[in-house]
């Protein structure tokens, strides 16, 4: 199915993206739907592929999870934005927090989504123009699931030490051990 494609993207006859995904079925998805949408897609799986790829040849367009199994994707957006500032990056991340989300714009990314996003979502922040007014999601995450999503990133940090998560969250540690042997809120 193919989508519109906006007066923006036929300003430019560059259609190179990266996506760089460590979730190798997502990032199988992922290309598809975006060569689907007219891109010329490379793929890397960490962060030292995209860095290599930028390398190669920095794209007009990338699509970088944050969180890759050798390190972060901000450096990944910080590098191609050095080698082509003109360059339409979007951070994708399951542990979303305001503080990562303004590192990741102030690093020159032009969006930030929570997973799972889907293709359509990604191709629009891709395409959106800079003053579009971002629209309210269809299904916005709940606050339980915010509050578990925060708690889960602590614990991360932590180094998934239940009591340090604890004493820094202030809450006692075996509230917390049930908390985390929960699955996560809708």
């Amino acid at each position: 199915m193919d989508s519109p494609q906006p007066e923006n993207l036929s300003d430019t006859d560059d259609k190179s993206l990266l996506i760089v995904d460590d979730d190798k079925p997502f990032l199988t998805r992922l290309t598809r739907a975006m060569e689907a949408r007219g891109f010329i897609v490379a793929t890397a799986e960490s962060v030292a592929e995209g860095i290599a790829a930028i390398g190669r040849t920095a794209p007009a367009f990338a699509i970088i999870d944050l969180r890759l199994n050798d390190g972060s994707g901000l450096d990944v957006i910080s590098l191609l934005k050095e080698k082509r500032p003109d360059a339409r990056g979007i951070i994708l991340t399951g542990y979303g927090n305001i503080a990562t989300a303004v590192t990741a714009v102030k690093l020159g990314a032009f969006d930030y989504l929570a997973k799972p996003a889907d293709a359509d979502e990604i191709y629009n922040a891709l395409m959106a123009i800079a003053h579009d007014k971002a629209e309210l999601p269809e299904n916005p995450m709940s606050a339980d699931r915010v509050r578990w999503e925060h708690i889960q990133r602590i614990y991360e940090l932590c180094g998934r030490n239940v009591s340090e998560t604890a004493r820094r969250l202030s809450m006692h540690r075996r509230t917390l051990q049930r908390i985390l042997a929960k699955r996560a809120p809708r």
